[in-house]
């Protein structure tokens, strides 16, 4: 959601710059479980954001937090914190902003007789399972709501805790299409541990798709961002895919690192401090945008899609490159099976009727209400 609309005429004494304007906030709180973060719990105005036009497969998505502990310093959402006057860094890692009732909100919404029951996308912007969930635990509501109202639902994360909520989503998807998508890029946990430090183990992670397929639920796996120069040779590919095709994962997205203003200044700083020989390559390779070079990003797609062949990630549909605001050829690659990396959900599968309070309802819908957000890209 934006906070535009949300301002009154007096700052609350005491709030961060930003945060005092807004009508929503009740109070920031501070714990020693979370050493250096501060939580700022808001009462959200409403809970569904309208993507604009893309190429993404989803149309609505939901974030419960804005800002994420899981402090990877490429990651994408880092400019939206500087719509509370926050910054890019530290700001986005450590002031996490909490919609403490965003499941009261969101079953408002989709009570509306204008709701058209389309896909609802959690963990587009940032991480509906960081490791604030386990503290306020918002997504359970969420999920409930989705489910209640018929509406299908897709979760993309890094985080473990998912595994508290399979069986919530296992009930879920005898009612509604329900995808699951996991994010794991780095194979090498040095390297995690230096640029992903809040993010669950690669071998944590790769559990959890075992877990996630256990509960006979699909797990797509988003690789992204593949980092040049850093991981992705041929070989740490192939091991990669290796590891996920053993995992049980029922598709892959690959996604080249794009560096948006806001987000590339902190990822040249880890770069230079942790790789200064690779600096002159980068600034060559985003010398016209966020993007790498096409050449660079052609010759990736070249090279990954027979090793996602390899590791039968391409039968049964053919390989994808993404269009991305318009723009061919991103460094976007998908060689889906059941599902791709995004975790968009397939067929609904039966089961008992009324596992949730409300039946499905299908009406059309309206184009003129709820918030917008960016798209991923």
């Amino acid at each position: 959601m934006r906070w535009a609309g949300q301002q009154i005429d007096v700052e609350t004494p005491g709030t961060l710059p930003g945060l005092g304007a807004i009508a929503g906030l009740v109070r920031s709180v501070t714990t020693p479980e979370f050493q250096g973060i501060t939580f700022h719990e808001v009462l959200a105005r409403s809970a569904l954001n309208s993507v604009p036009g893309s190429a993404l497969p989803f149309s609505w998505t939901i974030n419960p937090y804005r800002g994420c502990t899981h402090a990877c310093r490429y990651c994408f959402a880092r400019p939206t914190h500087t719509y509370l006057e926050l910054d890019t860094g530290q700001d986005f890692d450590r002031q996490i902003v909490v919609k403490t009732n965003v499941a009261e909100v969101l079953r408002r919404e989709l009570a509306r007789p204008s709701w058209g029951y389309e896909q609802v996308a959690l963990g587009t912007n940032t991480d509906p399972y960081q490791r604030a969930e386990g503290r306020y635990r918002l997504m359970p509501g969420i999920i409930e709501a989705l489910a209640a109202s018929g509406t299908p639902l897709s979760i993309l994360t890094k985080g473990t805790l998912l595994r508290r909520d399979l069986g919530l989503l296992s009930v879920a998807a005898e009612e509604v299409s329900v995808g699951v998508g996991v994010s794991l890029a780095l194979g090498d946990e040095e390297l995690r541990r230096r640029l992903e430090p809040g993010v669950p183990s690669v071998r944590g992670r790769l559990d959890l798709i075992r877990a996630i397929r256990d509960a006979n639920l699909p797990c797509g796996v988003m690789v992204a961002p593949v980092l040049p120069w850093l991981t992705d040779s041929a070989e740490q590919l192939d091991h990669l895919f290796g590891q996920l095709a053993d995992a049980g994962a029922t598709g892959v997205t690959t996604l080249v690192l794009h560096l948006r203003p806001g987000v590339k200044d902190w990822f040249m700083q880890w770069l230079s401090r942790d790789h200064p020989e690779l600096v002159g390559r980068y600034e060559s390779l985003y010398a016209h945008g966020a993007y790498a070079a096409p050449s660079f990003r052609n010759a990736f797609e070249e090279k990954v899609r027979p090793l996602l062949d390899k590791h039968g990630f391409g039968r049964g549909s053919s390989h994808r490159s993404k269009p991305v605001n318009g723009m061919h050829s991103a460094g976007v690659v998908e060689a889906p099976g059941e599902t791709s990396g995004w975790g968009e959900p397939g067929t609904a599968r039966p089961g008992p009727a009324a596992r949730f309070r409300h039946p499905p309802r299908r009406r059309p819908r309206s184009h003129a209400e709820d918030s917008t957000q960016q798209p991923l890209f």
